[in-house]
């Protein structure tokens, strides 16, 4: 069926003829020089752009992180962005390790003010750019080909002069054939030789050559062909670092970096979590812990992933949403009843092993590694199942409660979920968990137990308050819970003990006991109960009661009434 969509008004990217491409059996093993642009490419996307103050802090911030050179402005198109770098200049905040790199248009008045912002910096890459795409060159420029390539040639003469006239700063030159992805790849690599020889490439004196993703035009694959063509087929490839700056327009730009890096590129160009025009830049963070989930060294501290989203949420002024990967609010999170199954299998097993390897379903990272809690990992709402609602009285409150309770439990969580028709907290799971099943009292209570020798065995009597009047039971049997069961069906409650299990609740002098219980009625009705106390005796005989007193079943006095 065809829809009233436009779609004819567009056409097909077309493919790279490259038959015998490479990038699809290479693998990633090492993370590849980054380089934040935050402070530039992102800056210039923001609503409000950063002041001095969020500039610092994020400075400092990369450099925390380990980012080795980073994009610090456009000081030749903005006076706040020239402030800054001469501050972090003249101030001696940049670490020796730091390259700092400041971009500028192919313009000769633009590149000298650029080359005034880096003086007495120790290391400094100009960022030089012009447009190159068939596009722009028709509708913006107006110019051929060789037009076109005597703006990137003219300006990189000019590059080389004002570097060779300020020693005293190791100028390291990247070119930018801007709209890279819409330039036909001979042409692309024909300005980029150009540039090359220009500037006088070696192997001692290698050029960033940066291939942007402007527009985010094709299916990252492509993306790709056209990186591993350049490396293949620009001259001297021990001349030049290959760099990439992909966005995000399709919505694949992390997918578009990934494959370029397989491609043969050196160098990545990105923002924290994304951020830049349009739909954005590629995500470092993103990008980084990929490479971490696959056992390799992301090259980057991010052990506080919370404390960073912050930042970049105060610096930004955007919010980063919940579903972002590894830093949204609920990335860890699940609601489904199926995938709250398997992470709570999935932890009890690496607990259980001792593992040193992460395996836990749905979980691609341990969150406790980017600076996340296993609190949140499992919340609950009408979605969830019964593996939720035990995980979240585990992991909160202690308690391990058998399969057939946390059926029945999750029942009366999912109509609370829907009466709320949002979630239930764990606080709220706990209270109804204590409210229907935990020592019942409605019908009766047992009161006391004792025990005494007789010749014919242990006598085991349990007085009970039975509507506000006191009763004794007994039996005689091999321990309490089996003598409570003889005497409760001699009081004409004839349920069978079908479940019991039991644990500690709490360690130390305030540790007490917690006995969980599956009754059986002779209809074969099934009913669960609780008990609390610091006897496990008591316990026990608690949670016997409190699956009777939520049945309706009460016992009758057999013996006598009690004193």
């Amino acid at each position: 069926m065809s829809t009233k969509m436009p779609f004819h008004k567009y056409r097909p990217f077309a493919p790279i003829a490259l038959a015998d491409r490479t990038w699809p059996n290479k693998v990633i093993e090492r993370a590849p020089l980054w380089c934040s642009v935050d402070l530039r490419d992102g800056n210039q996307a923001l609503v409000e752009p950063m002041g001095p103050e969020r500039k610092h802090r994020m400075f400092r911030e990369l450099v925390r992180m380990g980012f080795k050179e980073i994009e610090v402005g456009f000081p030749s198109a903005s006076q706040p962005d020239f402030d800054f770098v001469r501050q972090i200049i003249e101030q001696k905040l940049i670490p020796d390790d730091v390259t700092i790199q400041v971009l500028t248009q192919a313009r000769a008045e633009l590149i000298e003010r650029s080359f005034e912002s880096i003086r007495g910096a120790k290391r400094a890459v100009m960022h030089l750019y012009n447009s190159t795409s068939t596009l722009q060159r028709r509708v913006v420029f107006g110019l051929d080909r060789d037009g076109i390539k005597k703006i990137a040639v003219d300006a990189t003469k000019l590059v080389r002069q004002l570097a060779d006239k300020m020693p005293e700063t190791d100028v390291v030159l990247e070119y930018s054939p801007e709209s890279f992805t819409g330039t036909e790849l001979d042409f692309a690599k024909d300005v980029i030789e150009a540039v090359m020889e220009t500037w006088g490439a070696s192997k001692d004196r290698k050029v960033i050559i940066n291939l942007p993703a402007t527009v985010e035009m094709s299916t990252p694959n492509i993306y790709a062909d056209q990186i591993e063509w350049i490396g293949r087929n620009v001259n001297n490839r021990d001349h030049y670092v290959l760099s990439v700056h992909p966005h995000n327009d399709r919505g694949t730009a992390v997918a578009a970096a990934e494959l370029a890096v397989m491609a043969g590129a050196d160098r990545v160009e990105g923002t924290l979590f994304g951020n830049g025009e349009r739909t954005g830049n590629v995500d470092v963070v993103t990008l980084a812990l990929n490479l971490f989930s696959q056992g390799v060294d992301p090259e980057l501290e991010i052990h506080d992933i919370g404390a960073l989203k912050e930042l970049a949420e105060h610096c930004n002024r955007l919010p980063v949403h919940p579903r972002h990967p590894y830093v949204g609010e609920l990335v860890y999170t699940a609601f489904s009843g199926s995938h709250q199954d398997a992470i709570k299998k999935g932890m009890r097993a690496r607990a259980e092993r001792q593992d040193v390897q992460w395996e836990v379903p749905y979980l691609p990272i341990d969150p406790v590694d980017v600076g996340r809690s296993y609190e949140a990992v499992i919340r609950v709402n009408s979605q969830s199942g019964k593996s939720g609602v035990a995980y979240v009285l585990e992991q909160d409150f202690g308690f391990v409660i058998p399969k057939e309770l946390s059926q029945e439990l999750s029942q009366h969580i999912q109509r609370e979920a829907e009466r709320r028709e949002g979630e239930v907290s764990p606080a709220d799971i706990h209270a109804i968990f204590e409210r229907e099943y935990v020592n019942r009292q409605d019908q009766f209570q047992v009161a006391r137990y004792e025990s005494k020798s007789e010749d014919s065995g242990e006598r085991h009597l349990f007085t009970l308050d039975v509507g506000g009047k006191r009763s004794v039971i007994a039996a005689q049997a091999s321990g309490p819970i089996d003598a409570f069961m003889v005497a409760l069906a001699d009081a004409q409650v004839h349920y069978g003990l079908d479940t019991y299990s039991e644990h500690a609740l709490g360690q130390g002098k305030a540790a007490r006991a917690v006995a969980y219980v599956v009754l059986t009625a002779p209809n074969g009705q099934r009913t669960a109960g609780v008990g609390i106390h610091a006897s496990i005796v008591t316990a026990s005989l608690y949670a016997i009661g409190s699956a009777l007193n939520r049945a309706g079943a009460v016992p009758q006095p057999v013996v006598r009434a009690a004193e």
